[in-house]
């Protein structure tokens, strides 16, 4: 039975009907801080329509707190040691301009990062209001979102490819039904065992009903974007075509701006499709004619895809091992692409870009195996010098975009990295007990 009670309530749902968002970095000073605001934190057996509140601690924040470095390192490793640790960051592509050494919080050249409260209003005014009732320790950065009425800032419809859990109230296929443990520490994963959890003998319950939060603030050049799409897809007189401008960059992504996915309607968006969800690219497209192998929803969710025997059970099982939960939030504006070609590189207005948010038990057979093997691996599904095209580094791993077909396949080289990291951290989502009894410990 899932304690949803004693579970964050980010666990069950993004709060969509709360389109004001705001994320405060936060240092501890007063431990006392975390007892205050555990009474209110929304939890997940709740749907809230005016406000809600989570806090999340980074393995800093645990020894601020007062828990000693063998209790630490009883979390994950990825949790204790950081997303900054060098062996971590070539993984993820963190190296030249986007290492940590550059990144505006997190990183080895800023203050620590302890903490973070996500708070969530149905308007400014409720955000202004939920912050200075609790953010009480030194607020180190706020970074504030935007609502782009379900688009991210390249223009394309998101949020729309989540699994769906057991015990909560959506129900789908089982074939996208996870398991409650692959998010939720203290209940069964898709393997069917106990994702480790620490277990304290003061405090038995510290792991049990929490999960780890992965954080990434991700800046998208807009403008390059669209202008490299511009340049690859002009006609012979060098003129553009906005035509094949939209194909290609649904190619990149999978779907079409509007939503619909490229593997159910490849010849142009459909909006009766702009919520699909409930296909299979082994059983629609097997060869990427429709969506390319190497698309990025293609690799963040390879569906049934997967070896050792693609169109099977077996392939949608392993699928499930490595999914992860989206909770992020964009900032900025969005642009249409003849908006963002209009613009200048010395005058851009604003930055734009993802606050990704993902939730997942562990951290490396989730977030960082997808990552690390499906999303920046140039030779993902039998490729070869194709990383991820929208969100990958494009050195040193690729590069190249292959777009196939029925006869003869394209290829784009030279695609640039659209995507930098601004800063990052990975957390923990406490269950509330567990919050409580962090606070008695800090006390």
């Amino acid at each position: 039975m899932n304690e949803l009670n004693d579970v964050q309530g980010l666990v069950a749902r993004g709060y969509g009907n709360l389109p004001s968002a705001r994320f405060l970095l936060l240092s501890i000073d007063d431990p006392r801080w975390l007892g205050s605001v555990a009474a209110a934190v929304t939890p997940a057996d709740q749907r809230p329509d005016g406000r809600a509140l989570h806090v999340a601690v980074t393995s800093s924040g645990l020894r601020r707190i007062g828990l000693d470095a063998k209790t630490v390192g009883l979390f994950s490793n990825e949790f204790a040691d950081g997303m900054t640790a060098s062996h971590r960051s070539r993984n993820l592509g963190d190296v030249d301009d986007n290492a940590p050494e550059h990144w505006d919080w997190g990183g080895p050249g800023t203050p620590q990062v302890d903490a973070m409260l996500l708070l969530y209003a149905a308007d400014d005014a409720g955000l202004d209001a939920l912050e200075r009732e609790h953010a009480g320790p030194r607020v180190l950065a706020r970074l504030g979102t935007s609502n782009l009425d379900e688009h991210e800032p390249f223009g394309f419809r998101d949020g729309i490819s989540q699994p769906l859990i057991e015990g909560l109230a959506k129900k789908g296929p089982p074939e996208i039904t996870l398991r409650f443990g692959e998010f939720v520490l203290g209940y069964p994963n898709e393997y069917g065992r106990y994702t480790d959890e620490p277990l304290l003998d003061a405090h038995p319950d510290l792991g049990r009903n929490g999960s780890y939060l992965v954080f990434r603030q991700l800046r998208q050049d807009v403008r390059a974007f669209w202008r490299f799409l511009d340049e690859a897809t002009r006609k012979p007189d060098g003129s553009s075509d906005p035509a094949r401008r939209l194909r290609l960059a649904a190619k990149m992504v999978g779907r079409w701006p509007g939503g619909s996915p490229l593997a159910l309607a490849p010849e142009g968006h459909d909006p009766a499709l702009a919520d699909a969800n409930d296909f299979a690219y082994h059983r629609d497209d097997p060869y990427g004619a429709r969506c390319p192998v190497g698309a990025h929803i293609r690799r963040a969710n390879p569906r049934d895809s997967l070896d050792p025997k693609p169109g099977s059970a077996k392939s949608w099982e392993i699928n499930r091992r490595h999914r992860i939960l989206r909770r992020g939030r964009e900032y900025g504006s969005g642009a249409t692409p003849d908006e963002a070609l209009r613009r200048d590189a010395a005058s851009a207005d604003d930055e734009h870009g993802l606050h990704f948010i993902c939730l997942n038990g562990n951290i490396a057979r989730q977030f960082e195996f997808v990552n690390n093997t499906w999303l920046n691996s140039p030779k993902f599904a039998g490729l070869y010098d194709d990383a991820d095209p929208v969100v990958a580094p494009s050195q040193p791993y690729g590069g190249a975009f292959t777009v196939q077909s029925d006869t003869v396949r394209e290829r784009v080289t030279d695609v640039p990295r659209f995507v930098s990291v601004k800063g990052g951290a990975y957390f923990f989502l406490p269950g509330i007990a567990a919050l409580r009894n962090l606070a008695e410990r800090g006390t």
